[in-house]
Parts: C-alpha cells; sequence; structure tokens
C-alpha cells in the first residue's frame, strides 16, 4: 500500500499553479504511480525516498526562516524533557537555572553568559532570578545576555522573584506599590517588556491578602507578567492567597518555590501535592545539592573557594561543620556507591532524585563553572534508572522519609 502525504512545497497558490502546468513536471519532484495506474485519476504519489528529501529541505528552510539552529530545540539531542508549570499551560524544561549567589557575585559576567548559552542549547528555556540578587545585578547581567545573544523571547521562560528592594521601607514587602514598582524595576534592569511568573519572595505579614492578590492581578492583567507564583510560603498561606482569588474573581498563584534535596523532603513531599491536586499549584524547587553540601566538596573541610568560605554564608559554614553535617557526610559516603552502581556522580543521583517526583514541574540548578553545570544536566540521563527499588536504597540510608497521615493508617 503507497500512502499519500502533501508537503508545503506541493500546496500552489493561484499564480503558481499555471506555471507549474506549463513546466509538465521538469523541475518538479520525482514521483511514483501503482503499477497499471496511468491514465487514470489518481493522485500521484511520492516515492519514500524523494518525501525524506523534501521534509528535511523544509526543514532547513523553516530553521533559516526563524533564524535558530537544530540544536536550538534539543530535546532528541540531550534528553531535556518538558513538563506543565503547576497546572498551568506553561511549559518549562525539568531542570531550570537560578541566579542566586552566582550572577553578580560568584562569578564573572563571560561564566555567567558561558553557563546561559551551555543551559539554553541543551534545552534549558527556564532562568530564575530576584531582585535582591546581587542588590539587582544578577537582573542586570541576565538581561544583557539575553539581548546579546538575541534569542527569541518567545523561547524563554523568565521568572523573577519581589520582596526586598531597597532600603526605604516602601521598597519592600508585597504591598501593592512594592509589587507594581519593583517589577517595573526589575523590567527595566532586565530590558524585558515582561517575564513569565513573578513570584512573592516570602510571605508578608504587614499586607492584607486580598491586596497582595489584586496587585499580582493586576501586573498580570497589565502584561508585566504572565503568571504568579510564591516562594517559602506555608500551605495554608497559599490556600489563603487561592481562595481570596476565588472569591473575588482574580487570579491564584500557579507554583512554590521550595527548597528540595535529600535533606529537605517534607515540604515537597507531602505538603505540595495535597495543593497540587486540589487547586493546581505545581512545585518548583531550588538547592537541590544543598548548597553545594552534596557534591561531596566538603567531605575534608571548607574549601576556600566554595560558597560556605564567603562572608555572608558563615551559617552554611557552621552548618557542614555540626554534628549533623558530619553525619550527612557519612550518608553521602554510602549514596556514593549507589552512584558508582548506577554509572553516575553524586550530584547526578542528586538532582536526578528530584526529578524523580512527579509533582515537580523543574528543578531550579545554581552552578558556578560550564563543568559543573555540564555534569548537572547530565541527570536527564540517570532519571530513567530511578527505579523504586533505587528510590528505596536511597531512603533506607537518609532515614528521613516523611510519612503523612494516610501511611500511617494503612
Amino acid at each position: 500500500m503507497y500512502l499519500y502525504k502533501a508537503t508545503c512545497s506541493e500546496i500552489l497558490n493561484p499564480k503558481q499553479k499555471g506555471a507549474q502546468q506549463k513546466a509538465g513536471g521538469e523541475k518538479g519532484q520525482v514521483r511514483c504511480r501503482r503499477q497499471g495506474s496511468e491514465g487514470k485519476n489518481n493522485p500521484p504519489l511520492m516515492c519514500w525516498s524523494s518525501l525524506r528529501a523534501n521534509t528535511q529541505l523544509e526543514l532547513k528552510q523553516l530553521e533559516e526562516l526563524h533564524t535558530l539552529t537544530l540544536q536550538d530545540t534539543v530535546r532528541a539531542h540531550t534528553g531535556m524533557t518538558y513538563r506543565n508549570l503547576g497546572k498551568s499551560g506553561l511549559r518549562v524544561s525539568c531542570l531550570g537555572l537560578g541566579t542566586w549567589v552566582t550572577f553578580g557575585g560568584q562569578i564573572s559576567d563571560e561564566v555567567a553568559e558561558q553557563l546561559m548559552t551551555i543551559a539554553y542549547e541543551s534545552g534549558v528555556n527556564l532562568f530564575d532570578t530576584a531582585e535582591v540578587y546581587a542588590a539587582g545585578k544578577a537582573e542586570i547581567i541576565l538581561g544583557n545576555i539575553i539581548k546579546k545573544k538575541c534569542w527569541r523571547r518567545s523561547s524563554l521562560v523568565i521568572t523573577t522573584k519581589l520582596y526586598w528592594g531597597g532600603k526605604a521601607e516602601t521598597e519592600r514587602g508585597l504591598s501593592r506599590k512594592h509589587i507594581i514598582e519593583g517589577l517595573k524595576g526589575s523590567l527595566q534592569r532586565m530590558q524585558l517588556e515582561y517575564v513569565d511568573v513573578v513570584f512573592a519572595n516570602r510571605p508578608d505579614n504587614n499586607t492584607p491578602m486580598e491586596e497582595i492578590v489584586r496587585a499580582m492581578t493586576y501586573v498580570i492583567n497589565q502584561g508585566m507578567a504572565m503568571y504568579w507564583g510564591t516562594s517559602r510560603w506555608t500551605a495554608m498561606e497559599i490556600m489563603e492567597a487561592y481562595s481570596v482569588a476565588r472569591q473575588f474573581n482574580l487570579i491564584p498563584p500557579v507554583c512554590e518555590q521550595a527548597e528540595y534535596h535529600l535533606f529537605q523532603r517534607e515540604k515537597v513531599e507531602l505538603q505540595l501535592p495535597e495543593l497540587y491536586h486540589k487547586i493546581g499549584v505545581g512545585a518548583m524547587t531550588w538547592s537541590p545539592l544543598a548548597c553545594g553540601i552534596i557534591t561531596g566538596k566538603y567531605e575534608n573541610g571548607i574549601p576556600e573557594s566554595s560558597r560556605a568560605s564567603m562572608k555572608s554564608y558563615q551559617w552554611l559554614r557552621d552548618k557542614i561543620l555540626s554534628e549533623d553535617g558530619k553525619k550527612q557526610q557519612a550518608k553521602l559516603k554510602e549514596l556514593g556507591h549507589i552512584a558508582e552502581k548506577l554509572g553516575c556522580t553524586l550530584p547526578q543521583l542528586a538532582v536526578a532524585w528530584c526529578l524523580r517526583n512527579e509533582g515537580v514541574s523543574s528543578v531550579l540548578l545554581g552552578t558556578s563553572s560550564p563543568e559543573q553545570l555540564t555534569e548537572n544536566l547530565g541527570a536527564i540521563q540517570v532519571l530513567p534508572k530511578m527505579t523504586s527499588y533505587v528510590v528505596s536504597d536511597i531512603d533506607h540510608i537518609l532515614g528521613n522519609r516523611p510519612y503523612s497521615k494516610k501511611d500511617y493508617r494503612s
């Protein structure tokens, strides 16, 4: 049986139609007909080799039309997968690139550009920042790179967070004034017309929830943002925001940014799944390597170039050198054996472990070097190896799996 499939090149406009009839097929493509069908009014049938050639030609023309390389759509090349952000229609890469600590601080602008380029060419479309990161410099660097690279804005998902915008009393918090002015400032620094998601970077007890939800709805209706979400909010606070939105016909949050890694599990594994199923709020998680603790680089102390050696991260240094920190390092040694069996590194195992959670829309990576980013992106290849047996072995080593009331009943 032969199948006929029309290609773009076969769909003619009226001006071209008459010219091709005169050409008599001299410049047309090679066609095949069924045996014995000559003289009948049967539609022409394309040879498979010709069809394949035409398809490749059309892809090349499409590529030139949109000024992008096939590496820009690298799902087949890297295995990058995309998930819905909560129950919204926004599709985000399962791995995103964060700018906390690194952009405008730990790394140079040149390294930041290298990281974003590697991420984008590996299928990452989600880039996260905040007005407070490096006092706004992280947003400036992010915007400069996007402009320099001439990436299509529609191919990117840019998110930022609001709360700490400046030293003045009116430059922080989640008042209507700061949400609107703060987002305008972020857009100006990033040289963008809009962000895809604007997050409330922490709850604000000084501002009524209705005011917060109305302000977020306003910036969305004004085209300054597509969606809004929360960060470090409790399940009760998120539920209150949703209830207010439904009561006054406003726009509810679609996502919560939460810390999630091998040693921090309860919120993402117990509270957020319930919110997802009830009101559609998804999870975008950060710090999958626990600020570098899970990389194993702190096994023999604090390296000088590490994050824990920075003055502003004394709390991280104290955490690593504490008794709990030493116990965590011992567990990481055991997890290293599992990583060896799977043929991956410990950081890749840790990131894949986060990705295996179905409620997680995207995991934000915070890396300081191209080598580290490339290694972490390789976690996608480890994800299929995260079987129930492997996860069970990891839970046995960690001994911190959270249990819900339903688990106790059963």
